[in-house]
């Protein structure tokens, strides 16, 4: 069986989707129309920003976005029976098996990057790598720390983003080298994405998701918070709403996708990150990017 996949933030490249930009006339119309839903030429920032200018969320998460959507149309489902994605990836998978429209994904996709980045604004926090370490014992050592720090990102087995206030994850750095992680680096965002500090953002993406059409799906999607398969439009509402505050937990839903059939995955968007993920957590898979 074949599964879609689709990455999120930190995949952005400048000139990402250039060439299918300049290739072809339906990706164009696509990107312009992207413009003019959002209000302001995020194709140029693509095309010709700075990496900083990328970095902003409120730009990286549409960027992202559209070019996934740009390659999606290029493969054309290629017969897969699910989609996932990480993060972010969740509401391009989302396009794919048909719940959302494009037009309306991109304004959810912008309402979320905005409502993110305000709370990121309104509460200085950090997220952090840490490698090497069982995923239990990153849990144990985050519940112990004064502060709010918890598990963020289940990337891969001994993979794990940790997110929360600046000083708890810098005190649960600490603690993680000297419980024996390879490596426990602060990442360079300035927010706790996938932590309690994203409840203003939460309620405000709420909103948003409660006036947007969610149709049935054509094929499952196997979403962060619940990593199993959901076919039930108002299931699949709620847990993009309480993704924002919960962990992607990326290794139990690949785990689950392998469990129900999933033998080929292809990752479609910019970026090669989801198929190094998911070969960490099974080598015997084929997983590829779509172009």
């Amino acid at each position: 069986m074949k599964a879609l996949v689709f990455p999120g933030q930190g995949s952005q490249f400048v000139g990402m989707g250039k060439e299918l930009y300049d290739s072809r006339k339906d990706i164009k119309d696509l990107m312009e129309s992207a413009n003019d839903i959002l209000g302001f030429d995020i194709v140029s920032t693509m095309f010709k920003g700075t990496d900083e200018d990328l970095k902003k969320t409120e730009v990286t998460q549409p960027s992202i976005f559209i070019h996934s959507v740009a390659v999606l149309k290029i493969v054309n489902g290629q017969g897969a029976q699910m989609v996932a994605g990480h993060s972010l990836g969740e509401f391009s998978a989302l396009v794919a098996n048909g719940v959302l429209s494009f037009e309306d994904g991109l304004r959810l996709v912008a309402a979320r990057a905005n409502a993110m980045q305000e709370a990121c604004d309104a509460h200085p926090s950090s997220m952090a790598a840490i490698l090497g370490l069982p995923d239990e014992k990153v849990e144990e050592i985050c519940q112990s720390i004064k502060g709010i720090v918890v598990p963020a990102n289940y990337n891969c087995p001994g993979q794990l983003v940790i997110s929360g206030e600046t000083t708890a994850v810098e005190e649960a750095c600490v603690k993680l080298k000297e419980a024996g992680a390879k490596r426990a680096l602060m990442l360079p965002v300035n927010g706790a994405f996938h932590s309690p500090l994203m409840q203003p953002a939460q309620e405000k993406l709420a909103a948003a998701i409660e006036k947007t059409k969610f149709r049935n799906p054509t094929i499952p999607v196997y979403q962060n918070i619940t990593t199993t398969a959901v076919s039930i439009p108002e299931e699949i509402k709620q847990n993009l709403i309480k993704q924002l505050t919960g962990p992607v937990k990326w290794t139990q839903s690949v785990q689950n996708m392998i469990k129900d059939g999933a033998t080929t995955f292809i990752e479609v968007g910019p970026g090669k990150t989801l198929q190094g993920l998911i070969k960490k957590i099974n080598s015997e898979v084929d997983a590829s990017t779509a172009i």
